[in-house]
């Protein structure tokens, strides 16, 4: 072997040995406590950017040390290969889109494990085989036979880009996520999933290590809203059903001098008269194209439409106006208000504008009620012009009101939420084609089990229709209805995408089982995942839907517990060298490959992990390459290079160098727990600084360099697994370095022997002392009052007052 580190030869070597060798396989029969480490797997999109790096260099560091505390890890991989990208490249370059996916796979499979990263490749996953997403199909008939998989007409996101439908969470200020896009509003017939029945153990989190930003996310998401629903019967011909209004205020309802629809609510056509229908129309087609964010806006004006018709407020009879206005959302609540001017800003700028009566129900003890308001007050002390309820206080009010509401059957206690259900209709074609087939006669009918997977059609047409290409394959559409026979039709929509990837860390644990989605024994022995890492922008997407996907599969007797990953971690964002993010356009892009080619998986790794807090990202610049090569180097000289050894356990020098290991351990230890990679890197640099130090005085203790040698390669072999794995062959250490315990430090040998101390005078650092690490109080605070510049500042007084920090400060106060 050459005595030179050269990473294009040590690297190859060793990943395709650890690959022969199955490596970091993790049996089933394992007996050591199981450790399921889980990092987000990527969309097959062509290429490893630094972001995937970044992302999963450092999980797998993690996952290799719990590997060597002990632990039976299963660390897997796959590929989230459902979607638009892929259909949109086949739309585009005329190709076709699993050709697309699957050729990209293969490459990034290859970059992947030259990262040198300790996956489990027997498990690997790729969501559009279909021995997957013939499971995906089956927990969907699960969901369905369960009630929580439902078809229901509905306003939905279209994205004209996409040609397809979104959930609310793919909506980002109005525009798709993917495309940019300005999304409209379309009333279609879609899939839902009742993620809403489980709204309110989604806002538990108990017994999950979870970064606090990401719970409030999905609690301002899930918005739980406490209140009443209230009926008004519609004073219109042939209308029997009430509009029903959620109001966290039914104590202002006397107050309500009109109501006011979304746009897009379906009651509009019905109850809007001839007259005003021109009118009504023309504002629908001017609010269909603002942005939901436009429409929330309080600095917008407020604008809408009369229907022409009236509704009754049943609390005191009174026929009150039907408007439609951009403010209403039919997303939020059910896309119906009472408006109540007196005592909301925004009605009482619609009303002002339109004329409409503003009619305070509480008294304020700063504002003359009996005079035009000049701007709404949200709340007051008693209740005014509220009938039987006038008097009654603030406090009381809105009990009281329910109450009376509920003997008289207008209306009812509610708790509601701002989360809808799950949209999972896309009317594409990349993606798991929903397993059901609608039958005139039998309507809605589920594949049966035994006929999964329903096979996504090859050569399809990519037509920008608006509809699934899927409908297009009438050999693949039109099949007998599994009841009776008759001519049927399938149904054309696919899954989201999300839906692939709510289940697959379940999946892992079992890949390659045709016989159910895994094994109820395998679940109980590796499920939860007990550390997931990942961006946070998944916060109110997948993060929720998975765990949306636990708890259902809870009550489906699959899975153990209530949450499916019990640790979790949000890396940070890596940048480019300028500060902005990663693109082609701005020219800052810097390829893994390139820098692999240049310098090494192991420097390129070490060098993500040394560019900051992993949980904050920063800019990535390849300048500081050099200076983790040159750590590297040394530690490859440490050693390959001589070095002079002799028998001296207690010499000073001997002392110095097992201190430094064995406080390196602790602290290292420490760094990698919380996943402080940067700090780590420092040390270990630290620390191969303080034996190249100690080689160049020489000579050496022998059993004191063999031990700093050891640790020096064993605590850097998460970060850098090769040339850790080709230095610790060449000292005789058993193979694998990556099966070795990680080191034990004690804690006696890394006390220090001495500590250097600040002196303050009055605040100020004027010196500073280096004294005994087991030095007391007096004997530290004489030998400062001895110093030059203190005596010279103390003057022969007693100081007024001494504070002293156990091995760190003392300030003298004059």
């Amino acid at each position: 072997m050459p005595d030179r580190y050269d990473p294009a030869v040590i690297e190859p070597k060793w990943r395709e040995r650890w690959l022969a060798d199955r490596l970091y396989h993790a049996p089933d029969d394992d007996p050591r406590p199981k450790w399921y480490a889980l990092t987000m797997f990527p969309y097959p999109s062509g290429d490893l950017h630094t972001g995937h790096w970044y992302a999963m260099a450092p999980s797998d560091a993690a996952a290799r040390y719990r590997r060597m505390l002990g632990y039976n890890v299963l660390f897997p991989m796959g590929f989230d290969a459902f979607g638009l990208p892929a259909e949109n490249a086949a739309i585009k370059r005329g190709i076709d889109p699993k050709a697309w996916t699957y050729a990209n796979i293969d490459r990034m499979r290859g970059q992947l494990r030259m990262m040198g990263a300790s996956f489990d490749w027997d498990r690997e996953i790729i969501t559009s085989d279909p021995e997957y997403y013939k499971w995906t199909q089956w927990w969907f008939l699960k969901f369905y036979e369960k009630g929580l998989a439902y078809r229901a007409e509905a306003a939905a996101n279209w994205c004209p880009g996409c040609q397809t439908v979104l959930a609310n969470e793919q909506v980002i200020d109005g525009r798709c996520e993917r495309s940019d896009d300005i999304v409209e509003r379309r009333f279609l017939t879609q899939w839902f999933f009742r993620i809403t029945a489980y709204a309110e153990e989604l806002l538990r989190f108990e017994g999950i290590d979870w970064p606090e930003r990401i719970k409030v996310m999905q609690t301002n998401w899930i918005g739980r809203s406490e209140g009443a629903t209230l009926t008004f019967p519609v004073d219109v011909p042939g209308i029997d059903a009430p509009i029903s209004v959620f109001t966290t205020r039914p104590d202002t309802v006397y107050g309500a001098t009109f109501m006011v629809l979304a746009p897009e609510h379906p009651l509009v056509e019905r109850i809007t008269t001839p007259e005003r229908r021109a009118a009504v129309e023309e504002y629908r087609v001017f609010t269909s194209r603002q942005t939901e964010i436009e429409r929330l806006s309080t600095e917008k004006e407020k604008t809408g439409a009369f229907t022409g018709a009236y509704a009754i407020n049943p609390f005191n009879g009174q026929r009150i106006p039907i408007w439609i206005a951009d403010y209403v959302l039919v997303t939020y609540g059910t896309g119906a208000i009472m408006a109540v001017p007196a005592h909301d800003q925004r009605d009482f700028e619609f009303a002002q504008k339109y004329g409409l009566p503003i009619i305070p129900v509480f008294d304020h003890p700063e504002i003359d009620v009996t005079q035009p308001l000049k701007a709404a007050f949200e709340r007051g002390t008693r209740m005014i012009n509220s009938g039987p309820f006038d008097g009654t206080p603030a406090e009381e009010a809105i009990s009281r009101v329910i109450a009376y509401a509920e003997e008289r059957g207008i209306g009812k206690a509610t708790v509601t939420y701002r989360l809808r259900d799950w949209l999972i209709s896309r009317q594409r074609y990349w993606g798991a084609p929903i397993p059901i087939i609608h039958c005139p006669d039998h309507g809605i009918v589920p594949v049966p089990e035994k006929d999964l997977p329903v096979l996504l059609p090859e050569n399809v047409k990519f037509d920008p229709t608006g509809q699934s290409p899927l409908t297009q394959v009438e050999e693949w559409v039109n099949v007998p209805c599994p009841i009776d026979g008759r001519p049927a039709r399938r149904e054309t929509d696919t899954m989201d995408t999300f839906m692939c990837s709510s289940w697959y860390q379940m999946r892992y644990i079992d890949p390659h089982n045709d016989e159910a989605p895994f094994r109820k024994e395998l679940a109980r022995k590796w499920l939860p995942v007990d550390q997931y890492t990942g961006g946070a922008e998944h916060a109110v997407m997948h993060l929720l839907y998975t765990r949306f996907f636990w708890k259902a599969a809870r009550d489906l007797g699959m899975v153990e517990g209530d949450e499916p990953m019990l640790r979790l971690f949000n890396q940070g964002v890596i940048l480019g060298p300028d500060g902005n993010r990663m693109s082609k356009s701005r020219g800052n892009v810097v390829a893994p490959d390139e820098q692999v080619a240049q310098w090494g998986a192991d420097c390129f790794r070490c060098q993500l992990m040394f560019v900051g807090p992993w949980d904050q990202g920063g800019p990535y610049n390849p300048t500081g390459m050099a200076g983790i090569s040159r750590w590297l180097h040394r530690l490859w000289s440490l050693v390959v290079d001589p070095v002079e050894l002799t028998d001296a356990p207690d010499a000073p020098a001997t002392r110095e160098i097992r201190r430094i290991t064995h406080k390196t351990i602790l602290a290292a230890t420490q760094d990698i727990e919380h996943f402080r990679f940067n700090t780590m890197i420092s040390r270990l640099m630290e620390h191969s600084s303080a034996l190249q130090r100690a080689r160049e005085a020489g000579p050496v203790d022998r059993a004191a360099w063999e031990e700093g040698i050891r640790t020096a390669l064993l605590l850097t072999a998460p970060l850098a697994p090769h040339i850790t794995e080709e230095l610790w062959e060449r000292i005789g250490g058993p193979y694998s370095i990556h099966q070795q315990r990680w080191p034990e430090a004690d804690p006696e040998l890394a006390r220090d022997e001495e500590v250097e101390i600040a002196v303050q005078v009055n605040g100020k650092v004027r010196d500073r002392l280096t004294v005994p690490a087991d030095a007391d109080e007096a004997f530290v605070v004489a030998r400062v009052r001895q110093l030059q510049r203190v005596a010279a500042l103390l003057d022969g007084k007693e100081p007024r007052k001494v504070i002293y920090v156990p091995g760190k400060l003392v300030n003298i106060v004059l």
